[in-house]
């Protein structure tokens, strides 16, 4: 195999998480009688952790104090609500179980709340992952390289050993800061043309045609 580490965003890449992030987002902002937010408005401001969501999703000049009562709202309601709707992309369970069968470390970094991603992957990825990661204190999110260079320290890995499997531009920065290998999907939450146009060399369409970039 051309990688020994495999690691995976995971909102838009492994999983769609988009509905229960719209829903958890809509209950704390109705709770302060803010209007909703569309499902593609959502879409749009995911990617950089739920402190950011957060801010996109409140209305203009909201005072700070609410903008952190809202963020610690979503947090406790997320918890118990991150699994309602969520569900894996067809076929990304199957390529896992197949670069673990090939020898690959698999592995998530995200930025989603480290507790939502230990509560999906354990839901719906029981035993295929080897190592995960999401935001927590003392670690800088994404697009630093933090994370990435955790699991390279963990696993004895190289850079030249390291790809990275993302559907946003958030991904592919920090996957170019790390200093790894990028796999950018389509399927996710930012469509084919604007991929393109930060940089991204090809966009896939498909879960399967990660083991083959993986294999060549």
């Amino acid at each position: 195999m051309k990688y020994k580490v495999a690691i995976f965003d995971m909102d838009g890449t492994i999983l769609n998480t988009l509905g229960d992030l719209a829903d958890t987002m809509n209950y704390c902002l109705t709770s302060y009688q803010m209007s909703e937010r569309s499902i593609d408005e959502i879409r749009n401001f995911v990617g950089d952790g739920i402190h950011k969501l957060v801010e996109r999703a409140v209305q203009e000049e909201t005072e700070p104090a609410i903008v952190e009562k809202i963020y610690v709202s979503f947090l406790e309601y997320y918890k118990d609500h991150c699994a309602i709707k969520t569900k894996p992309y067809a076929g990304i369970k199957k390529v896992i179980e197949q670069l673990r069968d090939n020898g690959v470390k698999t592995v998530v970094v995200s930025n989603k709340a480290d507790y939502a991603v230990k509560i999906l992957c354990e839901k719906y990825f029981k035993g295929l992952f080897d190592y995960s990661m999401g935001d927590k204190a003392g670690q800088r999110r994404k697009p630093y390289p933090d994370g990435i260079n955790a699991v390279m320290e963990y696993f004895g890995a190289e850079p030249k050993e390291v790809v990275y499997i993302g559907d946003s531009e958030v991904d592919y920065q920090t996957a170019h800061n790390a200093g790894v290998d990028v796999i950018t999907v389509g399927w996710g939450f930012r469509d084919e043309e604007y991929l393109l146009s930060i940089g991204a060399r090809q966009v896939i369409h498909y879960p399967e045609e990660i083991v083959s970039e993986i294999e060549d």
